[in-house]
Order: structure tokens, then sequence, then C-alpha cells
């Protein structure tokens, strides 16, 4: 039996290819962790061919896989109602905080892992017990490779997209 991972990614901006992207990457039974700014529709390049936040909202409504979302500062809530900008959850253990990262959050003390997009830069770090991971970004990386992360029952790692090898991991 396949392993549940959590593909964990960020600053997708409404690029139709990108969210192709990450959805081939995904098996049956991963679970999608987005650190907002999916849709853009807030100053997103309408005119650009790629540019397609209606299509990734239609294909994310009848998305089987289950998935956590908290809106960027791109992002519009009507646009895709019913979420919010920031989520506390519980997986494999772990308390998860995710958020975008583009205003200051209060994080409990007792949270594992904190996400977080917006930079379009990765990372993965840990300080005082606590793992914080940005995926950076397959649609615009700022530094280096397009990126996204992996979560699974024994380590964080960030991923290239290009080579699909590890470039950081940090045991969980």
């Amino acid at each position: 039996m396949q392993q549940m991972k959590f593909l964990v990614t960020a600053d997708i901006h409404g690029s139709l290819s990108t969210w192709l992207t990450i959805r081939a990457l995904m098996a049956p039974r991963d679970v999608l962790v987005i650190a907002g700014d999916l849709f853009d529709t807030r100053y997103g390049h309408f005119s650009h061919p790629d540019f397609d936040p209606e299509a990734i909202r239609q294909d994310l409504s009848g998305i089987r896989h289950k998935f956590y979302y908290v809106y960027g500062n791109c992002d519009v809530p009507a646009f895709f109602p019913g979420y919010d900008h920031s989520l506390l959850f519980t997986a494999e253990n772990k308390k998860i905080f995710l958020h975008h990262g583009h205003h200051r959050e209060r994080i409990s003390s007792d949270t594992d892992i904190i996400i977080q997009g917006h930079t379009h830069v990765w990372s993965l770090e840990e300080q005082q017990g606590k793992i914080f991971l940005n995926p950076g970004s397959i649609t615009r990386p700022k530094k280096g490779a397009a990126t996204y992360g992996i979560i699974d029952d024994r380590s964080v790692c960030i991923m290239d997209l290009q080579t699909g090898t590890p470039i950081a991991s940090l045991d969980i």
C-alpha cells in the first residue's frame, strides 16, 4: 500500500500549467497543502495565455484529494469563498500551522510545523523544536530552482521540480 504524503506548494498565481504540474505530481492518497496565492485574482496577468484561475477553481472544486488552503495577499476571498488567511490542522500526529506569510500571525507554542509561502524562495529550517517550511514557487521562483515541499511520516523535504530530487530535508 502506498504511503500518504503531503505535497506542499504556494505562489501558483493563477498559472494553469503550474497547477497541472502539481496535479501530475500527486498520487491518489496524497494530500495537497497550498500556502496562498493560488488564484491571484487581485493583481493577475489576465492577458497572459497561461493565467487561468477559473480553470484552476473548477478543477479544485472537483478534486478528490484532501486539501488545505489559505488565502495569500494576491487572492480575493470572494473568488473562492470558505477559507481563511491561516489554518491550524493536525496530520501525522503533528500540529501544522499554514499561512501565506504576508503578515504576522500568532502561532501556538505547541505547533510542530509552520508552513508559509509569499517569498517565492524555498527554505527549510528547524528552530526551537519547530520546523519552518517555505516550499518556494514552481511558477516564479526567485532564487534557483522551481520547488515544492513534501511532508511524510519521516521527514519534511524541499524538492527540485526539474530533477525530482530533494534539495533539503529534515527528519520529523
